[in-house]
């Protein structure tokens, strides 16, 4: 966490606190790897509108640059709740994406 916060790939919660035990939105998972391939000197630079998602106006402010590339470098591909960026996800659902991000690491 330590070394996360001091490359700005997480900055806690708007009270200044982190949430190490707390579940991972999509939102936040989106926005972590897309710090970290910041971070790692990726292009982050491709992005999509999220308007082919019935709750692109779910999405919040903070997260959209991030939510824009995990869509468009194939990170996250939404389900049947859209994005559902504020939910959870399901181990296997994480699985998916951390697999994703692996490969475009790969390119």
């Amino acid at each position: 966490m330590a070394w996360a916060a001091s490359k700005n790939i997480v900055a806690g919660y708007d009270n200044g606190t982190f949430g190490p035990n707390d579940p991972l939105t999509r939102e936040q998972t989106a926005a972590i790897l897309y710090r970290f391939a910041q971070v790692q000197g990726l292009d982050t630079n491709a992005s999509t509108s999220l308007s082919g998602f019935s709750d692109q106006d779910d999405v919040q402010e903070w997260a959209l640059p991030a939510m824009e590339w995990a869509v468009t470098s194939g990170l996250i591909s939404g389900t049947d709740l859209g994005t559902d960026a504020s939910g959870g996800r399901s181990r296997a659902q994480m699985a998916v994406i951390l697999m994703n991000f692996c490969q475009q690491m790969d390119k």
